[in-house]
């Protein structure tokens, strides 16, 4: 029997519980949440789609860590959103000690699950999921690449005016000001994106991209973005589940992959039943190469930070 939990039922995570459920590729999702009757009531509303929208996979809501007992996959969505005016660093010190209380919770009673990180600052929150739950580290990932990757996409399709089954894109590094576009690997209609575009063009996009999420949050002023974000989460949990090994960015455990070592950092990464299957490693210029590196030594910085609090 396969499960999938989603700890965390606000926008975010109860729309990636929904998308899981609708792929059809488990037994059942389990939505926790520390308020009493919203994982409930959410479960039996997807539920009642379940005879329309034709899929099988049952879900349901609680309240206990007990319930999400022997889960596969976990994808933890929990922590306190961004506000308008707030870095995602903002958030590390009140979003860290959540993260350490959910951690030890899931792992009481699933002894060895594949753990999708998606609570911002999401390197950071990463690289203690790992700390906490002594997994292996390939079966501890952080979403973030498919996200941006997506948003990047969005924005060549609309520069270009070509639909979006015509763009390959790919982001790498961390989420958000250190965002590592990869324009050699970027296409439309099978011709490069620096032949189509110039560098400043390039560039806009890019930190149209990067600003993606701020812009979203700006603009809804009480919330913050969860119908692309859990479209991110829930394409990884159907690799992982599905086991097909298919190839996306994602924040994985880097030793020695493009030179860099011990960091969780946003690579090209497989993802089968035991979580990340290989850091897949791509011919990138040395400008790209070079951004990784930097991205890399950032997150490092903002780990020593996040120790610094943890250990007080």
């Amino acid at each position: 029997m396969k499960r999938v939990t989603v700890v965390g039922s606000g926008k975010y995570g109860s729309m990636t519980a929904l998308r899981i459920a609708e792929y059809d590729i488990v037994d059942s999702v389990v939505m926790t949440d520390i308020v009493d009757g919203l994982p409930q009531g959410l479960a039996l509303d997807m539920n009642q789609s379940r005879y329309v929208e034709q899929f099988s996979t049952k879900i349901s809501g609680t309240n206990k860590y007990e319930d999400t007992h022997d889960s596969d996959v976990v994808v933890i969505t929990a922590g306190l959103p961004r506000k308008p005016g707030m870095s995602r660093m903002d958030l590390l010190e009140v979003n860290a000690k959540i993260v350490t209380d959910v951690t030890k919770n899931i792992m009481k009673f699933s002894e060895s699950p594949t753990i999708v990180v998606v609570t911002n600052p999401l390197d950071q929150m990463t690289t203690l999921v790992s700390e906490i739950s002594g997994l292996p580290k390939n079966k501890v990932i952080g979403q973030a690449g498919v996200l941006d990757t997506s948003r990047f996409a969005y924005f060549i399709s609309e520069k270009l005016n070509v639909n979006m089954s015509d763009v390959e894109a790919l982001t790498l590094g961390s989420h958000g000001e250190t965002m590592v576009p990869v324009p050699s690997q970027c296409r439309v209609n099978e011709k490069l994106l620096t032949e189509m575009l110039s560098k400043e063009e390039i560039d806009e996009i890019v930190q149209k991209t990067s600003n993606g999420g701020a812009e979203i949050v700006g603009l809804l002023k009480t919330g913050s973005a969860y119908f692309a974000p859990s479209s991110a989460a829930a394409t990884m949990v159907r690799s992982i589940i599905s086991d097909t090994n298919d190839v996306m960015p994602a924040c994985s455990w880097l030793e020695g992959e493009y030179g860099i070592s011990d960091v969780y950092l946003g690579v090209p990464t497989k993802l089968g039943k035991n979580g990340v299957t290989e850091v897949v490693e791509l011919e990138l210029n040395n400008d790209e190469l070079t951004d990784l590196k930097s991205a890399s030594e950032a997150v490092k910085d903002k780990v020593k930070e996040l120790n610094s609090i943890i250990n007080q």
